[in-house]
């Protein structure tokens, strides 16, 4: 099992140490000293102010941040915490999935989502409704133009001909793809495209606010591990190759007084049993010392206790 972060951004306001390239590149290379496997950004780029009052929070760019982070690390995976597909035209995310993927030398994993802030959506001028057929066309695009050149493509939302986009990732075939959601569809997405599965904690009220399948339990997630398994060996495909992410609350919070590292630990253990291979971490966010203390102390405490 390997560990993430998400760059602490939590609130609005965030505390603006976080958002410096100094600030950046401090917890980015913590993780990096303490084990940590992967790091990213989450994405918001256009969130409305009633929804940042009513705990929202605020994002950088998670391609641009990303790439900074990557300039000061060697060995962590840059990952988004998630990049809502359906924003972006496809070939502009391969585009900027490719040169991430070269300059931290094949260290990027695209894990995207569909999205649920109708707001924002419109602010973005993409249809809402449409967004769960734009998400996978977008998956297709993808996958084809980091794997083929003169690329000719027809769906009913994008439509290309003769396109070849040099330099491909260095990343053979590609970059690691991981879809998130709790649903049924979101499994059967990664079935079809993607080698991670990106589920997250969700009692009914946030799953009902996040436009998902309530998922509460271990027992819950390994239902839906036993279904997407199920899936993937009607595809072909060998399950030991997707990367399941998800949180552990056992515990609590790292970088709390009343953290409990052993209780953290046997919770871990219980979800890689279940077939979790990647456990997003929480870090405090208050401030930039207090996020690299917790980043520090999880490593002492947990990963290097594994």
């Amino acid at each position: 099992m390997q560990f993430a972060i998400t760059h602490p951004m939590h609130s609005h306001p965030y505390n603006p140490e976080l958002v410096t390239g100094a600030g950046i590149a401090r917890v980015a290379v913590a993780a990096e000293k303490a084990g940590f496997g992967g790091f990213g950004f989450t994405d918001h780029p256009a969130p409305t102010q009633r929804w940042l009052e009513a705990g929202g929070h605020d994002a950088l760019d998670p391609f641009v941040a990303m790439g900074f982070a990557a300039a000061h690390t060697t060995t962590l995976r840059l990952i988004p915490n998630i990049v809502v597909l359906p924003y972006r035209n496809p070939f502009v995310v391969a585009k900027a999935g490719a040169t991430l993927d070269l300059i931290s030398e094949g260290r990027f994993t695209l894990a995207v989502g569909v999205g649920y802030l109708k707001r924002e959506f419109a602010a973005l001028g993409v249809e809402f409704d449409e967004r769960a057929a734009v998400f996978e066309e977008a998956l297709d695009v993808i996958t084809q133009i980091w794997t083929t050149d003169d690329l000719s493509y027809e769906g009913r939302n994008f439509s290309a001909k003769g396109i070849t986009a040099h330099p491909k990732p260095l990343s053979t075939p590609h970059p690691p793809i991981w879809v998130g959601g709790n649903t049924s569809a979101a499994r059967a997405r990664v079935a079809k495209y993607a080698q991670g599965w990106c589920p997250f904690r969700a009692p009914a009220m946030l799953a009902q606010t996040a436009r998902t399948a309530a998922l509460e339990t271990t027992e819950h997630l390994a239902k839906g591990i036993d279904d997407l398994r199920r899936r993937l060996e009607d595809a072909g495909r060998d399950p030991a190759d997707v990367d399941i992410t998800f949180t552990n609350d056992a515990g609590g919070a790292p970088g709390t007084d009343d953290f409990n590292a052993d209780e953290f630990l046997a919770g871990a253990e219980e979800l890689e049993r279940a077939g979790v291979t990647w456990l997003q971490v929480n870090v405090p966010g208050d401030s930039l010392a207090h996020a690299v203390e917790a980043i520090e102390g999880f490593g002492e405490t947990v990963i290097a206790q594994r």
